[in-house]
């Protein structure tokens, strides 16, 4: 038999969608935040040449470059005053969040409860500002590097001035793209830096999809590999959909009660345990560690004049961490697994669980409350967690590996499916879930105005 919440939800329609004003607003709020994002992507920095910048970049594209300028939904390219996207935040989130669980005074703010994330906010926004200062200036010195090795002179005037008014616009450029995310978290659905990250991709889709098509009809790619790439990418869409879907279902019981007629009643219930519990956060976060440092090395290496041991080094690293290679399958592959684990335990707490269960009688069949169900809640979720990091990985490596071994300018890879597809069905959720919400709203108005009438 259905619950109330499934024939709710199943009850719900366009005419309920039209009430709900509530949530109207946010999804206007939500769509006016990531139309301003892509207009700041066409903003450029003090002092750029665009038409250079453009010139310079298709010198460079290919490998880490596109992969960091799919992320940002082309303001790389562009150099705009958000070239360097979220990436920072993310960076200085994953440190701030490693040292709640490591670092002694953060772990007691933790447990502090809001006060305490409030402050760990804070510290983490300043660490955001110290990581966008080191990474802008050395993207900044890089792109005045440029006109020595290249011979393009994407900068107008090189010098002082530029690289402060560049390193400047692109602190405040990140600084103001995290507080549209935290703005949009808070007013309007979904989590505003996992929306941003996917309004880039999805920007950039259109042009993907353009080339890939353009080199089935003019014969650069074979008619039968563009069918092949299609088919791929349409399968990794329902697996993701079905594996996000996916659930470890926890029998619990409880005590039984007396019911109104005197009958002895045992409740039943079921505790579930996504198989992905962490998201789609370990890709990112995997993503972010890579991405930017590897970008700012890269910018370096081939500004860098040419023989020098700084050049040969930065080039040398480059090389054995371009994209595709087995170098960077490896530490990103690494990376999925490792943050995989780690959210998963910051978002599911086993010792806070059982205790709960034992605090209102509820309890595991064949499982004592307290330390034994802590102790079962911890073995459960490394083996799901086990299963969640393997689909995570094979589905960011696979056709990442595949489409860089084969030479295929096709960037919209994996990770890229898995942020975009993961992404929606979460916004899709929480827009169900405010609609459930506002229906309820209305059932206990109608039973309270019922109930004033019949007194």
């Amino acid at each position: 038999m259905a619950s109330a919440a499934d024939q709710l939800a199943s009850s719900i329609s366009l005419a309920n969608f039209a009430k709900a004003t509530e949530l109207k607003k946010r999804l206007w709020f939500t769509l006016g935040a990531l139309i301003l994002f892509r207009f700041l992507s066409f903003v450029p920095i003090p002092g750029i040449d665009p038409a250079a910048m453009q010139a310079l970049f298709e010198t460079q594209s290919g490998g880490i470059l596109d992969v960091f300028n799919t992320f940002s939904g082309g303001a790389l390219e562009r150099m705009s005053v958000i070239a360097l996207g979220v990436m920072p935040y993310i960076t200085a989130s994953i440190v701030v969040q490693l040292g709640g669980t490591m670092y002694g005074p953060w772990q007691a703010l933790r447990k502090e409860g809001e006060s305490g994330r409030k402050k760990l906010n804070q510290y983490t926004r300043y660490l955001t500002v110290v990581l966008v200062l080191v990474q802008g200036y050395m993207v900044v010195r890089g792109l005045e590097a440029q006109a020595l090795r290249q011979g393009i002179a994407a900068v107008v005037q090189p010098g002082l001035v530029f690289e402060a008014a560049g390193t400047i616009s692109l602190v405040g450029g990140t600084l103001f793209l995290m507080w549209i995310g935290e703005q949009i978290t808070s007013r309007g659905i979904g989590n505003g830096v996992s929306l941003i990250i996917m309004a880039g991709i999805v920007a950039r889709l259109p042009q993907a999809i353009a080339q890939l098509f353009e080199g089935g009809r003019t014969g650069t790619m074979d008619p039968m590999l563009v069918a092949g790439i299609v088919f791929l990418s349409l399968a990794l869409v329902a697996f993701i959909c079905f594996m996000e879907r996916a659930q470890r279902r926890v029998l619990i019981q409880y005590p039984k009660r007396q019911t109104a007629r005197g009958l002895m009643q045992q409740e039943r219930s079921h505790l579930p345990i996504k198989i992905n519990t962490s998201g789609v956060i370990p890709p990112i976060f995997a993503s972010s560690l890579l991405i930017m440092p590897l970008t700012v090395i890269q910018w370096m290496g081939k500004g860098a004049q040419a023989g020098t041991a700084t050049s040969d080094w930065l080039i040398t690293i480059s090389t054995y961490l371009q994209h595709g290679s087995v170098l960077y399958m490896l530490l990103y592959g690494g990376g999925i697994v490792f943050f995989t684990f780690f959210y998963t335990a910051v978002q599911f707490n086993s010792e806070e669980t059982a205790d709960n269960l034992k605090k209102h009688g509820g309890f595991i069949p064949g499982i004592r409350p307290g330390k034994a169900t802590e102790h079962y809640f911890d073995y459960l979720l490394t083996r799901i967690t086990v299963v969640g990091a393997t689909y995570l990985a094979l589905i960011c490596l696979i056709p990442e590996f595949l489409f860089a071994q084969a030479g295929i300018p096709f960037r919209l890879g994996g990770t890229s499916l898995l942020i975009v597809v993961n992404v929606t069905m979460d916004t899709v959720t929480q827009i169900q879930s405010h609609l459930i919400a506002h229906e309820y709203g209305n059932l206990i108005k109608k039973a309270k105005l019922k109930s004033g009438k019949r007194r």
